[in-house]
């Protein structure tokens, strides 16, 4: 066997001594947060919103937790092994956690959360567990991953988000959808559930049966919930929140907070996600079925204005279906850049006959809002109507789900690596309704599905690369998707919260090595 990494770098590890000599932690204090919008529930193995997880990362924990270079750290798993045939993984618990209501969490929770629960609500993470022949409990310390063949980038499935542990006591045998603890979610994370105030705030509170002595250090977490966007600028400015989350204010409003005395941001905390933003164009069905349609909406995009005047020149234009920063990128894609001129001759080359096109915006706030204006606009110029249909967070999951659109503002994540961020939106075995995280647009093609499996499990970073720039040149050919910008989210802070952001996914699990410099 041979011994993986578990801990940070030795970089890492000495700028976080520095830092602990220059800073000890303080235990105590009131953190207050925005979360926008309010999330549609907080059972994070049922819903993967973006609010949703940043809420649910602190009471849920996965095995593993990742640093900025997205090597794996220990979580609940203090260790771990991987066979010399890359086949078998093995993962060593830390002794005596228990679950929030007080029962002890065993390698049988993580067996029953894998196998069973997340394999049936978990779109994205059961496109990864087709690799995996078998999980099991030899004790209750130990878990057993058995893989069918090598699978490059299995240990980067352990993110809270992606694998969030389950309490099998409380779930099995049930209607996982309609068991009561959704409301009131049982984790191992650092903080518990208290109470919601629906429209108001989510109320956490300190795990004192935490299984790492001292921490977490805040005694409570208030997530406020403030609908308006000028509200929540005003609410930092005024000393009501400490945190803003990225992409939790306008980004008009950014350079003027992050200019106030005692505020301090950073764009770290992304590196695991790399989020890309796009339309869903609705393949299965209707008018976008049409190839020389979807590449006439894909051309009458002005992506530059958009991320100009709307996203405050916080972004990068994308160029297909993988993020610049993730792994295996290919910037040598057919080009897809804004041209009304091109838009137009693909539209009169197109069966599209003037009927209105459905378009949601995603709703989660103002510049999600006026980007959708925007993209009606840039459709009208080149000659095709649509109407906005404006959502709730829960209507649109559902009319995305349900796939009852003709296009659709998202953003996803990639989760560092094409085989377990990007397949899962196009490859044909993902299309299901109900999910709007899965093959939404109902795109099928063989050669795509065949190139995605194939990469997952080369053992060749070469072969991988050539791989995925094939599959991504025929994407851009195709479009079943208009891929928009490469998304940047700045976190704002007052400069007393420290370490709010300590990993790759950033505030979504750093409340637990967040702590408050005040007297």
């Amino acid at each position: 066997m041979k011994a993986l990494r578990f801990l940070a770098t030795g970089t890492a590890l000495a700028a976080a001594s520095a830092l602990a000599a220059q800073e000890e932690p303080r235990s105590g204090g009131t953190l207050n947060v925005v979360i926008q919008p309010e999330p549609p529930g907080l059972m994070m193995g049922l819903l993967q919103n973006g609010p949703t997880q940043m809420v649910a990362g602190d009471i849920y924990e996965s095995l593993l937790r990742y640093d900025k270079d997205l090597d794996p750290m220990p979580s609940l798993a203090k260790e771990w092994t991987e066979s010399e045939d890359g086949l078998t993984y093995t993962f060593t618990l830390h002794d005596d956690v228990v679950w929030h209501d007080g029962e002890p969490f065993t390698a049988e929770d993580v067996v029953f959360s894998v196998d069973e629960f997340l394999r049936e609500t978990h779109a994205r993470l059961r496109a990864s567990l087709v690799h995996v022949e078998s999980i099991e409990a030899p004790d209750e310390t130990t878990v057993v991953f058995t893989l069918k063949q090598p699978f490059g980038p299995f240990l980067g499935l352990f993110e809270a988000g992606t694998m969030p542990m389950i309490p099998k006591h409380i779930y099995e045998g049930t209607d996982y959808a309609e068991n009561p603890a959704n409301n009131t979610p049982i984790g191992t994370g650092p903080f518990k559930f208290e109470e919601w105030e629906r429209g108001s705030y989510i109320h956490l509170v300190k795990n004192e049966d935490y299984y790492l002595e001292g921490k977490p250090y805040l005694d409570e977490i208030y997530y406020q919930v403030i609908p308006d966007a000028a509200s929540r600028s005003v609410a930092f400015e005024t000393g009501k929140v400490d945190l803003l989350p990225g992409g939790s204010v306008e980004n008009f409003d950014i350079p003027r907070l992050i200019a106030m005395d005692n505020v301090c941001h950073t764009n770290e905390g992304w590196e695991f996600f790399g989020p890309l933003s796009w339309m869903w164009l609705n393949m299965h069905e209707g008018p976008m079925t049409d190839k020389n349609l979807r590449k006439a909406v894909m051309h009458a995009m002005n992506r530059e204005f958009a991320r100009d005047a709307l996203w405050n020149g916080n972004g990068r234009i994308a160029t297909g279906p993988v993020n610049s920063v993730t792994r295996f990128y290919e910037p040598d894609t057919p080009d897809i850049s804004y041209d009304p001129d091109k838009a137009r001759e693909y539209l009169q080359a197109s069966d599209y006959d003037g009927e209105t096109l459905a378009l949601l915006p995603l709703p989660y706030g103002e510049t999600w809002q006026r980007w959708a204006e925007v993209a009606k606009q840039n459709l009208a110029e080149v000659g095709i109507d649509a109407r906005i249909v404006a959502t709730d967070v829960a209507g649109w999951n559902q009319k995305v789900g349900d796939w009852d659109f003709d296009l659709a503002f998202t953003y996803l994540y990639q989760y560092g690596d094409p085989a377990l961020g990007v397949a899962r939106n196009y490859i044909s075995t993902n299309i299901a309704k109900g999910s709007p995280w899965n093959n939404v647009s109902g795109y099928v093609n063989e050669e795509v599905d065949a190139l995605f499996a194939k990469a997952a499990v080369s053992a060749s970073g070469k072969e991988r690369q050539a791989l995925y720039s094939e599959v991504q040149k025929i994407l851009v050919e195709d479009l079943p998707v208009a891929w928009m910008i490469e998304l940047e989210f700045p976190t704002i802070y007052r400069c007393d919260v420290k370490d709010p952001v300590t990993t790759a996914i950033g505030v979504n699990d750093g409340m637990r090595d967040a702590w408050l410099d005040r007297d």
